[in-house]
């Protein structure tokens, strides 16, 4: 019913500015297979599951005003929110902003200064003074240069000129112009998807089904490895990811920008909170607790519980997710977790598997704050707006490394787990399709969000929120990984903390042509056909191993040789250090090998990265052999 379907209304969408963000009205009959392939029986029943379930709780619920935010406010916060905040200030410390501003590509950069450029017209109009004009910090076009030049010169026109050989080979070498669902495609993670973007601007975009009954049409896409393979979340030290989301969310604003979307953030809503210890309970607070029992914890205790619980007796239940379990069971379940979770005494064998998948959607409704967070869920939302599918995925990755840490390692459980599911949907009949459409209104709808769904709207939106659900499984492990061009600007950041830039003119057109200049010049430095370095494994071995390195020298390379020499020598190293074990069938999957230092913090390698190659990046690093934290120790 019309009633029904208004409970989605939590669910937010970022209005598109151009006509070629909005395909999805004009387009959706087109990518749909059928109406039995895309049944939203599933999604409107769980709304209605979900309305019935917090009716009682409503009245208890304190949603705070959302206010709508003033002209240039929302630059204010994107400003402060990309590491940029200091430009807003009277007394900047303009060195601190230019070795970010530094690292940006074009089109990054020309996302910056378009948000400097509305934040000051707003005070101008205000008749203040403008905390900090965009002018006083990268300059204005003096008046002997052409009108044609200002025009080159603009930030709006910064990406049109994205036409460098190097850029253009890159993107051709890896661009597809047809999806093939089912088919392989390469997937770029080289070049800055903006401005990939940019240079594909003009072409025409690949157009696919995209939404079908399972997950065999989809397109697989396959992360091409450079010579310094591919880092995945969790490979960078805990202080180089703390950049990654200011950088992603400039780049995710500049791809954006070049796609024609407005890229509209929600501001928190407060909500009065119950007095639990589970359920309600945010994120953070709930991994603080956890954490004085067992250290280290990543993802909330109850979280792991319910998914165990779920993977050891509910894979095989047929309808698992979709079969509403008991309200009433469910209510009183959550009870008697609040009081007995943390003693031990709370006998999960005894609880119905349908039960227990309740009690894990009400986990993820019943946070404080959405799990995909209050201020960018618009934009998961809003990602079903962009026509091509690679370009989705782009976004959707960004989306991912900006999520705080605790919502990410929570979601990548969740995914993990629904990827199980589908794994076994010969047995419990539920397809891909069929687990983002019962998931996504518990991913989407919120109590703390205000309503922006259009009449008319709710069956397109409800489907798109289903296919970003979707692609989240089916992507996961695309999606959490980090792209080339965003490890390459954290160690460009790390270098110029230490070697600041320093121009004297501050425009920012005079800037780019100083940092593209410098990117685009030939490395004048001979690179070394070999090179003998010594890697070292103090846990292991007093000693430091030394290495031969060539072209061909990989990182498998290296931990192959060293558990070699362990052996050939007798080294078999047990129960003092608990580390390695030596035996006839050895593998090297137990030990892992980090660059440390240099232009990076931690980096955990990939075993196929050339250490010659990123010994001429990072020359001043140090390669040090670890065990892997996820393999089980040797006794």
């Amino acid at each position: 019913s019309l009633s029904t379907r208004n409970c989605l209304c939590k669910m937010s969408q970022l209005p598109p500015k151009s006509p070629l963000a909005s395909p999805v009205s004009e387009g959706t009959n087109s990518r749909v297979e059928s109406s039995d392939n895309l049944s939203m029986d599933s999604f409107w029943l769980e709304v209605e599951n979900i309305k019935q379930s917090t009716e009682a709780e409503q009245e208890e619920c304190s949603l705070a005003d959302v206010k709508t935010q003033e002209e240039g406010e929302a630059e204010a916060e994107w400003l402060q929110d990309a590491g940029l905040s200091d430009l807003l200030g009277d007394r900047a410390s303009e060195n601190d902003n230019i070795v970010l501003l530094s690292t940006l590509t074009k089109t990054q950069a020309a996302a910056v200064q378009r948000r400097l450029d509305t934040y000051s017209r707003s005070r101008r109009r205000k008749n203040k003074h403008p905390v900090r004009d965009v002018r006083d910090i990268f300059g204005v076009v003096s008046s002997g240069e052409t009108a044609a030049k200002k025009e080159e010169s603009s930030p709006d026109h910064l990406w049109h000129n994205l036409r460098t050989s190097s850029v253009q080979r890159k993107i051709q070498d890896y661009s597809c112009t047809v999806r093939n669902p089912g088919k392989e495609e390469v997937f770029n993670m080289d070049v800055a998807y903006s401005e990939q973007a940019a240079v594909l601007l003009k072409g025409s975009f690949p157009s696919e089904s995209r939404r079908s009954k399972d997950g065999n049409a989809l397109t697989n896409f396959k992360i091409p490895k450079g010579r310094l393979g591919v880092t995945r979340i969790g490979d960078l030290s805990a202080q180089d990811m703390k950049k990654i989301p200011t950088l992603a969310l400039i780049e995710l604003t500049a791809l954006c920008d070049v796609l024609g979307f407005e890229l509209k953030r929600n501001k928190a809503a407060k909500l009065k909170t119950m007095e639990k210890r589970l359920f309600g309970v945010p994120l953070n607070t709930l991994l603080e607790n956890d954490q004085k029992l067992l250290p280290n914890t990543k993802i909330p205790l109850l979280l792991q519980a319910l998914l165990s619980c779920l993977e050891k007796r509910g894979l095989e239940t047929e309808g698992i997710l979709r079969v509403s379990g008991s309200q009433t069971r469910i209510k009183s379940l959550e009870q008697k977790l609040e009081r007995d979770f943390y003693t031990g005494l709370f006998r999960w064998d005894e609880v119905h598997q349908n039960d227990v998948s309740g009690l894990l959607k009400r986990f993820i409704r019943e946070l404080p704050a959405p799990l995909l967070t209050a201020e960018y869920l618009p934009a998961f939302a809003a990602v079903q707006n962009i026509p091509d599918l690679k370009q989705r995925l782009q976004a959707l990755n960004l989306l991912i490394l900006i999520l705080p840490e605790p919502n990410r390692n929570t979601l990548k459980a969740l995914l993990e787990f629904l990827s199980k599911v589908v794994a076994r949907e010969k047995n419990n009949k539920m397809n891909l399709w069929n687990v983002s459409t019962v998931m996504a209104p518990n991913l989407f709808m919120h109590k703390g969000l205000p309503n922006k769904i259009p009449e008319g709207k709710e069956k397109q939106l409800a489907e798109g929120a289903a296919d970003v659900v979707r692609m989240m499984i089916h992507y996961q492990d695309l999606l959490w990984t980090v792209s080339s061009f965003l490890v390459a600007q954290v160690r460009k950041l790390n270098e110029s903390n230490s070697k600041r830039y320093q121009f004297c003119d501050k425009r920012i057109k005079n800037l780019l042509r100083k940092i593209h200049a410098d990117k685009d010049k030939v490395e004048k430095n001979q690179a070394e056909p070999s090179k003998i370095v010594k890697v070292h494994a103090s846990l292991l071995l007093k000693d430091s191993l030394e290495v031969h390195l060539n072209n061909a020298t990989r990182v498998s390379d290296v931990l192959r040789q060293f558990q070699k020499n362990l052996c050939q020598n007798g080294w078999n190293i047990v129960n003092t250090v608990n580390l390695l074990k030596c035996n006839n069938s050895m593998e090297c999957t137990n030990l892992l090998l980090y660059e440390v230092g240099g232009n990076i913090g931690e980096h955990c390698l990939d075993p196929d990265t050339y250490l010659l190659d990123l010994y001429h990046i990072n020359p001043n690093a140090e390669w040090i052999i670890k065990q892997n934290p996820s393999y089980p120790r040797m006794f």
